[in-house]
């Protein structure tokens, strides 16, 4: 491979920061140590390709969009709903192309144009990796609601309002109607 990879061991570098950088919103929720922004991909990757597989679209592209949807947030930090009020945001495809910036062509265009599309929101596998970031914001207020953090029913409120798809939304009331812990008992064999 003639094609210098220097930029792209930088960015593996700079991807890695994701694990240790906090998702804010929840210290409004009186969460002391809340999920990384990279867990928080990680899960919305799979919902996203649970939700797209059910709605017909594809489950591989939606989860890419999934995986690149916060890797801006490196340079930016997670800027929370309260601090975007005051913050002019940062434009996506911007970041993402300083990020890309001395990456093989080949690469760079792939990463550009998933992040364009997921930014654009209007392919199914966009809608799809959208409405799994809602639902795992959702999922994890479920969760911290659950550990006593009571603040957190706005954000389970909120994100159930923001999804769109059917599948979404029926996976959204299926959490809703079970405990964080239901899957063990289930696994277990006990009954609930």
């Amino acid at each position: 491979m003639a094609d210098d990879l220097s930029a792209v061991a930088r960015f593996l570098y700079e991807a890695g920061t994701l694990k240790n950088a906090r998702r804010t919103g929840w210290w409004m929720a009186g969460v002391k140590d809340p999920e990384s922004i990279a867990e928080h991909s990680w899960r919305t990757s799979v919902i996203a390709s649970v939700i797209a597989q059910l709605e017909g679209a594809d489950p591989a592209r939606a989860a890419l969009m999934a995986v690149w949807h916060d890797t801006q947030e490196t340079r930016t930090g997670d800027v929370n709903h309260l601090g975007k009020k005051y913050a002019t945001g940062a434009d996506p495809q911007a970041v993402t192309a300083d990020q890309t910036a001395g990456m093989p062509d080949l690469l760079a265009s792939a990463i550009r144009d998933v992040v364009a599309e997921y930014e654009a929101k209007d392919s199914p596998e966009a809608v799809c990796a959208r409405d799994a970031d809602k639902l795992e914001c959702m999922l994890q207020g479920i969760e911290y609601k659950a550990q006593g953090y009571e603040a957190a029913q706005r954000w389970i409120d909120n994100s159930r309002a923001r999804i769109t798809t059917e599948t979404g939304k029926r996976l959204a009331d299926e959490l809703l109607g079970q405990g964080a812990l239901d899957w063990l008992r289930a696994a277990i064999g006990e009954k609930g």
